[in-house]
């Protein structure tokens, strides 16, 4: 399936973090996602590949589902 995202919030302030983001790098990191099409079978495996790209742990997340 694909998916589009539509919103989405990091789990930015996770003890695991090794760094804090600055509030443009937090501003960037949610538009680097924002709007983008993502090929899973789930949603379960659309978390796993979004948090696998970005690094970071997602707390929550809206998408469409695009339908061809």
């Amino acid at each position: 399936m694909q998916f589009q995202i539509t919103e989405i919030e990091f789990d930015l302030d996770c003890d695991a973090a090794e760094e804090e983001l600055t509030e443009q790098e937090r501003v960037d990191l949610y538009e680097d996602y924002i709007g983008t099409f993502w090929e899973a079978d789930d949603a379960d495996d659309l978390v796993d590949g979004i948090t696998n790209a970005s690094g970071w742990c997602i707390n929550s997340i809206d998408y469409r589902i695009i339908l061809k």
